[in-house]
């Protein structure tokens, strides 16, 4: 195999990705490529949090020790943002009794950065838990929050200054504002429960 004439162009890029390793390193996330590692980067040093290390609890803290999930989501891939694999009424507990940081992104590009307190998500959470006993108490598989309603009920904590990047943002509050978690577009353009 012959290598591609970019590797030449990748390699003097590579150590300002080291770089950017290094200081990722310092706060707590050890691969700048895995599990979105750059823009949890990114978001931490934005908002001043603190990464919570591990798998398990919220990701992440403020000085005052308040505690924080945090999601992202690419908007060129979808305007939903993931939340749990196995949603149930405990992961709903716990999640009822943080803030959330939520960044939106357009690829690499960071769009925004909201906050939203726990009762302000409290419709997800209760079709959530309501979905969930319906079912037959089982786990949910990733429900997902709008981004769009998001972005149109969240606190700015960013907001670039990029107006094309602006536009996007306002087309999507727009597409948000009316949105009601639990209701579900079907094919057609209806609504159905």
């Amino acid at each position: 195999m012959k290598p591609h004439a970019d590797l030449v162009r990748f390699e003097e890029l590579w150590p300002c990705v080291e770089e950017l390793q290094a200081l990722a390193n310092e706060h707590g996330i050890d691969d700048i490529f895995q599990d979105n590692g750059g823009k949890i980067l990114q978001v931490l040093l934005r908002t001043g949090l603190a990464d919570i290390p591990g798998r398990e609890g919220n990701d992440a803290i403020d000085e005052a020790g308040a505690e924080y999930e945090l999601k992202s989501v690419n908007i060129l891939k979808t305007k939903s943002i993931s939340t749990h694999h196995h949603m149930n009424p405990r992961i709903v507990a716990k999640y009822r009794k943080v803030d959330w940081v939520f960044a939106i992104y357009e690829s690499i590009d960071l769009l925004g950065i909201y906050r939203m307190a726990p009762q302000q998500l409290s419709p997800y959470f209760d079709h959530w838990d309501a979905k969930w006993h319906r079912d037959g108490e089982q786990d949910i598989n990733n429900p997902k929050i709008n981004a769009g309603w998001v972005i149109a009920k969240g606190e700015v904590i960013f907001q670039t200054e990029n107006t094309l990047h602006l536009q996007t943002i306002a087309k999507l509050r727009k597409n948000g504002k009316g949105f009601v978690p639990g209701q579900v577009r079907v094919r057609g353009g209806g609504r159905a429960r």
